[in-house]
């Protein structure tokens, strides 16, 4: 079928999915563009195939079609593509694994993004986050990840609760600190572990690093004062994953 109204009720709720209320109401969430269709196809969360009028992107799911405009009115980006998809949020066995990234009050959707890359680069089994941090079904979150969002759980748990839990389960629970932090290339392996990264200006809250067994920091040029929070995390997962 070929939408060409803005008015039309599936339109509206298409439009919708671009709000964190109504993305958790329906467990839906729009991916733009062939790349991330695809991931979402692959994995078995695309649920609805919405193309360009006379765009073809042959998928054995249900197919329908968009005007331009209908196109403007429900894209977030400028420049949109002709190819969208609708898809359910996956759902993962709540199985912890032993690598976990924790995160406490990420804010930038790209730098969210990076870090769901680089967790599923690196062997992450499973990424939990504040209630404060920025949602995983976010746009930019979703194009920054590059899709690997289908590939490892991400969970929203209170922190408080959840890394106590976790230390009940032997995992050493990891925060960074440079104060009475060991540099990340000294530390020797842990089978199962949690490493917390924290807000873009504030760090991980000293209460949630009061929980924390251990604390590790990145050794660097005295001249650069921080780096940011989503190549923090990158490096330390690479240097982890061993």
């Amino acid at each position: 079928m070929l939408y060409t109204s803005i008015d039309n009720k599936k339109i509206k709720d298409l439009k919708k999915l671009n709000t964190k209320k109504y993305r958790d109401k329906t467990g839906l969430f729009l991916v733009e563009g062939r790349h991330l269709v695809l991931e979402a196809y692959k994995t078995g969360h695309l649920k609805e195939l919405l193309l360009e009028k006379d765009e073809l992107f042959p998928l054995s799911v249900p197919t329908n079609y968009l005007s331009n405009n209908v196109i403007h009115y429900i894209t977030e980006v400028e420049s949109p593509g002709t190819i969208f998809g609708v898809c359910e949020k996956p759902i993962f066995e709540e199985s912890y694994g032993k690598r976990i990234v924790i995160l406490d009050g990420i804010q930038d959707p790209g730098n969210l993004g990076t870090i769901i890359r680089s967790a599923v680069a690196f062997h992450v089994d499973m990424i939990i986050l504040s209630p404060s941090t920025v949602d995983a079904y976010n746009s930019k979150v979703i194009r920054s990840s590059q899709g690997m969002i289908f590939h490892i759980p991400v969970v929203v748990k209170d922190l408080y609760e959840i890394i106590p839990k976790l230390q009940q389960q032997h995992y050493t629970i990891f925060g960074t600190k440079v104060t009475y932090g060991k540099n990340i290339k000294e530390l020797e392996n842990h089978e199962k572990f949690a490493i917390i990264m924290g807000n873009e200006g504030q760090g991980v809250e000293e209460s949630i690093l009061d929980l924390c067994d251990e604390y590790l920091y990145i050794e660097m040029n005295e001249r650069c004062e921080s780096l940011n929070v989503g190549v923090a995390t990158s490096i330390i997962l690479y240097e982890l994953d061993k």
